[in-house]
């Protein structure tokens, strides 16, 4: 990691911001809740938090420990479901299956080889009828697409614009 998000995330609070509108319109449009959602690079929880506020549960992984300490203490004092992990998701592989996951701007932080691999390896994690969402660098999203053309008929496009990638598994 070239950044120290993890200093930063001592010293700063909230120090991404808000989720993007892209993935707040995505989950507040879910007719379902209680959805287990992975939420790989989670950094402090902008997203893992929202989306847990929603009723899903939700597991953030991210390199930085002190990202992860402050997800959890705001979990804790609002009561959600979130689970944390300290994990480098270049050698981190999910435990378990899940129906969303979620690369928020954490896949071009990757050198491409471990992009790709950890975007192959997290798919047989995800549930049929499950989501991956991907914001990432445009000139990435050539890569993850071949990731699932590699399965015809396993995948269908619902977004394809603009650093924005959305699959939904057959």
């Amino acid at each position: 990691m070239a950044y120290d998000y993890d200093k930063l995330y001592r010293e700063t609070p909230e120090a991404l911001g808000a989720p993007s509108t892209v993935f707040t319109a995505f989950f507040n449009g879910l007719p379902t809740k209680r959805l287990k959602v992975l939420d790989a690079g989670c950094g402090q929880g902008r997203d893992a938090l929202f989306i847990a506020r929603l009723g899903h549960r939700v597991t953030g992984v991210d390199l930085s420990p002190h990202g992860i300490q402050g997800m959890l203490a705001t979990a804790a004092q609002e009561g959600l479901d979130i689970t944390g992990i300290a994990a480098d998701l270049t050698a981190w592989e999910p435990q378990e299956d899940y129906d969303i996951l979620l690369f928020d701007r954490t896949l071009h932080m990757l050198a491409a080889p471990d992009r790709r691999a950890v975007l192959a390896r997290s798919l047989p994690h995800l549930r049929p009828g499950g989501w991956v969402l991907i914001s990432d660098e445009k000139g990435n999203l050539e890569d993850f697409r071949r990731i699932f053309a590699a399965e015809p008929g396993a995948w269908h496009t619902e977004q394809d614009s603009r650093g924005v990638l959305f699959m939904k598994r057959a």
